[in-house]
């Protein structure tokens, strides 16, 4: 009878909950306006929501051939067990969501292998060996695994394991005791019962029953005085009993990686007039000092992280504006950008403008720092360096843009410059030598988005515009290309994380979201919304914790994204915090 093949409907298809893809709709945070003279940026609420989208999930059934564990069609279950029959997510174009579709690609993946596993592991190695494997390599499922191993003392001290598969259970035993469960009877006593037992004739076949049995004299006398198996024992007479696989427990009784809980919120908003919607321009950054500089139409503003104070740092004469700012590593220095083609440089701590420097036929769109040498990239195609010790107000220039320089981005600790433009192509220079070192032609759009890796050597990272809305990372020491994600969106900046592996990156048309990427995978870990214009602006706050994004919409925003690194926080000693004192 257990030969017979059985038809039975499996859903194709796991769905998660009905909210499960529901956007969290930020609340509007209750500040106080702070008055300047001019008001230029303010405190202001969050008034963007997002609408919860809904997504009709159905199940689709099919028929399927599923033989018994005993009567198994070895050519069914081979074919079973190499095709996929997880349904194919990514052609539903109501889903856009790439968090949600993994979830949902991962839940289904698990139901496959475990009843895979389940229908015909025995005979079948290969189900098996996929489920382990699938259980080793889960990013959601730690290594440390628990066991519920099914072992029942016998009579004489030792153990005995019941290895349960299915319908099948064999039992063991050091000494071949029919008998697993340990009595207050004397030893004869226990012999005699087992002679006993060895003289029934049974009727069944205790290999092919649907569970364990346990072989237990029901006219045992047990002792009241005896203790009372505890709670662990329980639980592991419990799973021993279970139908289900020991492979199977361990996939689904394993505890899950609870992903970093970041806020969809921003936990403060600054109105920002006058900040400009131009995808080429670089006009928020955050410096050493804690210090948030701003460009807003001709002049500059300063927000102090510790104070949460506003100070105008400079307005700019005969209709000048603003398109560029970079601070200084130290953070004590600011050089500001023209759309005139100056460079200006101010003494942030003394509120003065240091030095003017010339060179530029048109605007400046970008500008970076590497200690003393001072790049900076504008709309007449070329890049200047210049070395602000000197008099001159340049020492030479780089000319193999053909079209306006956006990006710019010097990486210290190995002295390489690497220069975006308008022109899609992506040059990385070794030092202040004229010829580029690498040009990256496979960028479609213009290149912004340009950010070195601060945790491997020689990695960078690039963004293309609307046409593009790729996200590439290169080897700069080989020159080969290492990832490319497609993200949906015009990439307007990119960021890496001090404290881990991560890159964040701003986007425009069409959807405006800021991403959070783990690397080298490029798995999105959270997607923020909230600006309703392009996010062109992204700077990260000097202890690695925060990030600031601002939008045409003429808002900044904070996240709090990134975890703090404790590698970096300094042992505390009593005898440390007395010398500092003396000193």
């Amino acid at each position: 009878m257990n030969n017979i093949p059985k038809k039975i409907d499996i859903p194709t298809s796991i769905r998660g909950g009905s909210n499960s893809n529901m956007l969290e709709t930020p609340k509007s945070p209750s500040r106080s306006t702070r008055s300047l003279d001019p008001p230029k940026l303010n405190e202001a609420p969050n008034l963007t929501s997002t609408s919860p989208r809904r997504r009709n999930n159905k199940s689709v059934f099919s028929d399927r051939y599923i033989p018994t564990r005993t009567g198994i069609d070895l050519q069914a279950a081979f074919s079973l067990s190499h095709e996929e029959v997880l349904p194919d997510l990514r052609s539903n174009k109501n889903i856009d969501n790439e968090i949600e579709m993994r979830k949902e690609e991962e839940a289904n993946r698990t139901f496959s292998t475990v009843l895979k596993a389940e229908l015909f592991g025995d005979n079948v190695p290969m189900a098996t060996s996929a489920l382990s494997t699938n259980t080793s390599t889960s990013n959601n499922i730690r290594s440390n695994i628990p066991k519920f191993p099914s072992i029942r003392p016998n009579s004489t001290g030792t153990h005995s394991s019941s290895i349960i598969a299915g319908n099948n259970a064999t039992s063991t035993t050091s000494n071949n005791n029919s008998n697993p469960i340990s009595t207050s009877n004397s030893n004869s006593n226990s012999n005699n019962s087992n002679s006993n037992n060895n003289n029934i004739t049974r009727d069944y076949d205790d290999s092919v029953t649907s569970t364990p049995r346990r072989k237990t004299n029901l006219f045992t006398y047990q002792s009241p005085q005896k203790s009372r198996p505890i709670s662990r024992d329980l639980q592991q007479e419990l799973y021993s009993l279970s139908p289900v696989r020991q492979e199977s427990q361990k996939l689904l009784l394993s505890p899950q990686k609870k992903p970093r809980n970041i806020s969809k919120v921003p936990y403060r908003v600054l109105d920002a007039p006058e900040l400009s919607d131009d995808f080429y321009l670089n006009l928020v950054d955050w410096g050493a000092q804690d210090i948030l500089a701003v460009g807003l139409g001709d002049s500059v503003y300063l927000w102090d992280g510790a104070t949460q104070s506003v100070d105008r740092l400079c307005n700019l004469s005969n209709k000048d504006k603003v398109t560029s700012l970079n601070w200084i590593g130290s953070g004590t220095h600011l050089a500001i950008g023209t759309s005139k083609g100056l460079v200006e440089i101010w003494d942030a701590t003394k509120i003065k403008c240091v030095r003017t420097m010339s060179g530029h036929n048109l605007r400046v769109s970008s500008l970076a720092w590497n200690e003393h040498i001072l790049s900076s990239g504008s709309r007449d195609r070329t890049i200047l360096n210049r070395d602000v010790r000197i008099e001159n107000h340049y020492v030479n220039k780089f000319e193999s843009h053909k079209q306006e320089v956006c990006g710019l981005k010097w990486n210290v600790e190995e002295n390489k410059l690497a220069s975006g433009g308008n022109d899609n192509n992506l040059f990385v220079w070794d030092g202040l030598n004229p010829k580029p070192l690498h040009q990256f032609t496979d960028h479609i759009a213009a290149v912004k988005a340009i950010a070195w890796s601060p945790h491997q050597r020689g990695i960078l990272a690039s963004g293309g515009g609307t046409a593009d809305k790729t996200i590439k990372t290169w080897n700069t020491l080989s020159g080969n290309l290492v990832n490319d994600v497609h993200t949906g969106s015009q990439v307007c900046n990119l960021i890496w994380s001090k404290n881990s592996n991560e890159i964040v990156s701003t986007h425009g048309y069409s959807r405006n979201q800021i991403i959070v990427w783990k690397y080298p995978s490029m798995q999105q870990i959270a997607q923020l919304t909230g600006h309703t214009y392009r996010v062109l602006y992204l700077s990260l706050s000097p202890d690695g914790e925060t990030i600031v994004t601002g939008a045409g919409d003429e808002t900044l925003r904070f996240w709090n994204v990134f975890e703090k690194n404790k590698h970096n926080e300094p042992p505390s000693s009593v005898l440390l915090d007395a010398f500092s004192q003396l000193r």
